[in-house]
């Protein structure tokens, strides 16, 4: 029987470079993405959103930029996401900015501690107001789910360190965005690593190793989807462009192997910024892609516990 969503829009650029994100969840709806979610045979709910939460400079703060800001955010949408859990639906969390996924995870924490993570994003995210250049919550996210960094920030949901390494997949991350230490971290990180050099073109096999690695290690899986894993010379939609990344059919195709997970438990899309869509062109290109990848859930029924 087909998977019953929550769509929970998360209009917050807290923890972005600049503003924009926050206008995510209205254009994606704009752009029709609950009608061909629905004509795909899902049964969809929406419980609305969240408070806007839009970006301003932290000067005061300079490596932690609106750190409380981003906690709280992180803290509505973990009460989002458990309120979805408990009434027996599926989580759609339409972001916004990459820190909104530590709530996710507080959040599926909360009543499904066996929980893994399917980080498909551009990015690795490892950075700490330590070793960080700009501040910005957006590419620490999984510095802190591990446990490094802003103590507000890291010590979020039911236990600390959130999440340990072995229960975290990145997949699609592009190394020549990363800094020389978090590249020198993940070459002795038990963390599965799937570079977007290495993958095929699409990534199917791997996605579906990558998947099967990962279900052997937790019985819940949260999906992580940023935008900035398709290239930004085909499809520009990302906060932060990205070059030599996927392209949208080779994302789309390996998103669509995740979501047939029988563990999927929350799936997070994050960083689009509609300013660079002016037109709408593009994210009708991602919500007819988007809308494809998800039809697995129209034929799956959880049994992750």
């Amino acid at each position: 029987m087909p998977r019953e969503i929550d769509v929970i829009g998360v209009p917050s650029s807290a923890g972005a470079h600049g503003p924009g994100q926050e206008k995510a969840p209205a254009a994606l709806r704009a752009a029709g993405l609950l009608d061909a979610l629905k004509a795909g045979g899902l049964k969809v709910g929406e419980p609305g959103d969240l408070l806007m939460a839009r970006f301003a400079p932290d000067p005061a703060h300079r490596k932690s930029q609106n750190a409380a800001r981003v906690r709280e955010v992180a803290d509505r949408v973990a009460d989002a996401v458990d309120g979805s859990l408990r009434r027996g639906k599926l989580p759609l969390v339409l972001g916004g900015d990459c820190s909104i996924t530590l709530g996710v995870m507080s959040g599926v924490a909360r009543s499904k501690p066996d929980l893994g993570l399917l980080y498909f994003d551009g990015d690795a995210d490892l950075a700490t107001p330590q070793t960080t250049r700009s501040g910005i919550f957006d590419s620490m996210v999984i510095g802190h789910m591990i446990g490094g960094g802003e103590e507000r920030v890291a010590r979020i949901g039911p236990r600390y360190p959130l999440l340990s390494e072995d229960r975290i997949v990145l997949f699609g991350f592009l190394p020549y965005e990363l800094e020389r230490d978090e590249l020198d971290y993940l070459r002795q990180s038990p963390m599965l690593q799937y570079p977007a050099p290495a993958l095929q073109h699409p990534p199917v096999k791997q996605a579906e190793e990558a998947l099967a690695r990962l279900e052997k290690t937790a019985s819940s899986i949260v999906l992580h989807f940023d935008v900035d894993v398709m290239d930004s010379a085909e499809i520009p939609l990302a906060n932060w462009p990205h070059y030599e990344a996927l392209s949208l059919d080779d994302a789309m195709q390996a998103l669509e192997i995740f979501v047939g997970s029988d563990k999927l438990t929350a799936i997070v899309i994050t960083e689009i910024n509609p300013d660079h869509d002016p037109d709408g062109l593009l994210m009708g290109r991602f919500v007819a892609g988007l809308s494809r990848a998800l039809r697995p859930l129209a034929v799956q029924a959880p049994t992750g516990k």
